[in-house]
């Protein structure tokens, strides 16, 4: 499961977001180098463990999607990147999305200056794919929940589209959000899919995405 901690309850030499920010958060936590994750987010320090094989092909089908798009129009301006840091500096948070979607001349100005990370405003969307150990950080906030989400993240930072594939057995669908609004951390809209139909991503994106193969976590 995820090992979700305040920073202020940790011995740490620095901000979790600074320590984050150069790259020292694992090491200071002691983490594995197995794939587990770890974020800043809504300022508590959040581990995980690697996604799983169902979770990543989603991911993979995601990115084929938006490939075979680029295939089909020479003029399509869109690009991919998988598990990229993203620096959310305006809230103090640092992410590692499952997917981000960029510019072409946007992600090649990253690639030639080596950027660590990428920033809120070169990314058009961000793609989540919930896993059982750590859905609740992906959500729109419930209640029960104090801090802030990655929903909330994302739209304080004006990401024009939040994708969320919700792998949930209860509530196993595909939901679009848009129209964030960062003064109160929340988008004003959004279009839901249940898995199995075709996702079709507004422009300025304007693909498809088939969601046939898609099944909840067991």
């Amino acid at each position: 499961m995820s090992i979700v901690a305040p920073a202020r309850f940790h011995t740490l030499p620095d901000t979790a977001y600074n320590l984050w920010v150069r790259d020292e958060l694992a090491d200071c936590l002691h983490l594995p180098t197995d794939g587990t994750r770890v974020e800043v987010i809504g300022g508590e320090i959040v581990v995980s463990p690697g996604p799983t094989v169902g979770h990543n092909g989603i991911v993979q089908d995601i990115a084929d999607s938006l490939v075979e798009a680029r295939i089909a129009s020479p003029g399509f301006s869109w690009r991919c990147v998988h598990t990229t840091d993203l620096n959310l500096s305006d809230i103090q948070d640092g992410y590692i999305p499952d997917l981000l979607v960029l510019n072409t001349k946007i992600l090649a100005d990253a690639r030639r200056a080596e950027a660590p990370h990428l920033f809120p405003e070169q990314v058009g969307l961000a793609v989540e794919v919930t896993s059982r150990w750590n859905a609740a950080d992906d959500r729109r906030p419930t209640l029960k929940r104090s801090a802030d989400t990655k929903w909330n993240g994302y739209a304080k930072v004006g990401i024009p589209y939040y994708l969320l594939v919700d792998r949930d057995p209860r509530a196993a669908q595909t939901r679009l959000y848009s129209n964030p609004d960062p003064s109160t951390g929340a988008y004003m809209h959004d279009t839901t899919w249940d898995f199995g139909h075709i996702i079709r991503l507004p422009e300025p994106f304007g693909f498809e995405i088939p969601t046939d193969g898609w099944e909840p976590w067991k």
